[in-house]
């Protein structure tokens, strides 16, 4: 049981990998791939933190830096649909930006 639950989070990680690459086209795919990703860790985190009998304080700054990560691109994402009219990577021209 202690294998699968190591083992899980890691496939995890590693599906959101996978996502996060094949994904690219949109920002809102890579963003909820990146949560997924960020998801993944701290479910292992976890794990980690319980099999060593450890405190959970750090899993709480974990979450808050995540949380903080994730509001960081939700306003990206609302800036590049304001000024551009889409989430799309190949109407944006580096120059303009």
């Amino acid at each position: 049981m202690l294998l699968m639950n190591l083992i899980f989070p890691i496939f995890m990680y590693f599906i959101g990998i996978i996502v996060f690459s094949s994904k690219r086209k949109h920002l809102l795919l890579m963003l909820l791939s990146l949560e997924f990703i960020v998801l993944s860790l701290y479910y292992f985190l976890m794990v980690y933190l319980n099999m060593y009998n450890y405190e959970y304080y750090f899993s709480l700054m974990f979450l808050v830096f995540s949380v903080c990560e994730g509001v960081l691109g939700l306003s990206i994402l609302v800036s590049l649909i304001r000024t551009h009219g889409n989430d799309y990577f190949q109407l944006m021209n580096i120059m303009q930006c």
